[in-house]
């Protein structure tokens, strides 16, 4: 958030990592769909979100499935109150500061979290 301050979802308790909460809205781009205007999408529908801003923290190319993963760090200056959880995704959110989101290390998907949290990688 523009004040500083993370969003992280608690992921819904029978997916995959259920009940563990994470700093990310993921999906795959849409045929003809960039790796951008895909993450401007799926932002906003696992979270309600429309950023202020994304920029690209990590991309990783895969040619034997010819995937390529890209990773944004998004800034907003949205309503905190505005965020939407996703039926079968998320079941909960919380804003913190880097100080609680540090204390709260073992409960984090923090692989997907360490382009910009450092702090978190093991």
């Amino acid at each position: 958030h523009a004040d500083g301050t993370y969003l992280i979802m608690q992921r819904d308790p029978r997916k995959a990592y259920g009940s563990m909460w994470e700093a990310s809205a993921g999906g795959s781009a849409l045929r003809g769909e960039s790796p951008l205007d895909g993450a401007i999408r799926e932002l906003k529908e696992e979270t309600g979100i429309i950023a202020d801003r994304l920029t690209e923290v990590g991309r990783v190319v895969n040619p034997p499935t010819h995937s390529v993963y890209a990773e944004y760090l998004a800034e907003t200056s949205c309503d905190k109150d505005s965020v939407v959880l996703q039926e079968g995704e998320t079941v909960a959110y919380r804003w913190l500061d880097r100080k609680t989101l540090m204390a709260m290390k073992g409960e984090l998907l923090t692989h997907r979290m360490w382009k910009f949290v450092p702090e978190l990688q093991d």
